[in-house]
């Protein structure tokens, strides 16, 4: 599995970014897609998953409707948008995957493969 993560960069407070991670797997069967952010000094958080294949989507309650994934099959690529960002949003995002039954994890330790992340800015 490898992850590609795309689209950061810096956003006015109130303002919308949309990232994208590029999948690259051998099945999309049971795999599950997760965004993580870690803000400076803070730990890496849990933000949002999707499950590939029925496209069921989970949040953290802290950007629940303010951020939307979605599945784009034609490049096996996952984006995020998120909207109506504010300052604490700040930090770098991960796109991490595994494969799993159920539900998504909620923590680092659920997801096996990584990206190497990409730095949101929420200025003022």
């Amino acid at each position: 599995v490898q992850l590609v993560e795309s689209g950061g960069g810096t956003v006015q407070a109130g303002g919308s970014l949309t990232l994208s991670c590029v999948a690259s797997v051998q099945t999309f069967a049971g795999l599950f897609l997760a965004w993580f952010r870690q803000a400076p000094g803070k730990e890496r958080e849990f933000v949002a998953a999707i499950n590939w294949m029925t496209i069921r989507t989970y949040y953290t309650d802290s950007v629940e409707g303010r951020v939307t994934l979605s599945r784009d099959d034609n490049r096996d690529t996952v984006n995020v948008q998120l909207n109506e960002q504010k300052l604490n949003d700040t930090g770098v995002y991960y796109c991490s995957a595994d494969y799993k039954q159920g539900s998504p994890g909620r923590i680092e330790d659920d997801y096996g493969y990584w990206g190497q992340g990409t730095r949101v800015i929420v200025s003022s």
